[in-house]
């Protein structure tokens, strides 16, 4: 049984990484899948590339009815 000791109220054990080990791993692919990703809902880009967002990106509870009133005003949308 490994031996567990109490600092600041955490209980630590035997580390199970080195400093001599190396940071990466032959054969373990990286996270990002090449390709293109789908398109994320209530987001999209206007005709002079700027980035337009709906009531969609931060709700899914009936979003048209969260939109502004006026079309021509901004939606600020939470970051």
């Amino acid at each position: 049984m490994r031996k567990k000791r109490t600092y600041f109220n955490l209980l630590v054990g035997r580390p199970q990484a080195y400093p001599s080990m190396p940071s990466h791993i032959r054969g373990i692919h990286m996270g990002n899948a090449p390709g293109r990703y789908s398109p994320s809902a209530g987001m999209r880009r206007g005709r002079d590339g700027v980035l337009l967002v709906t009531a969609r990106r931060s709700t899914g509870i009936n979003p048209r009815r969260r939109n502004p009133i006026d079309p021509s005003s901004p939606n600020l949308a939470p970051p």
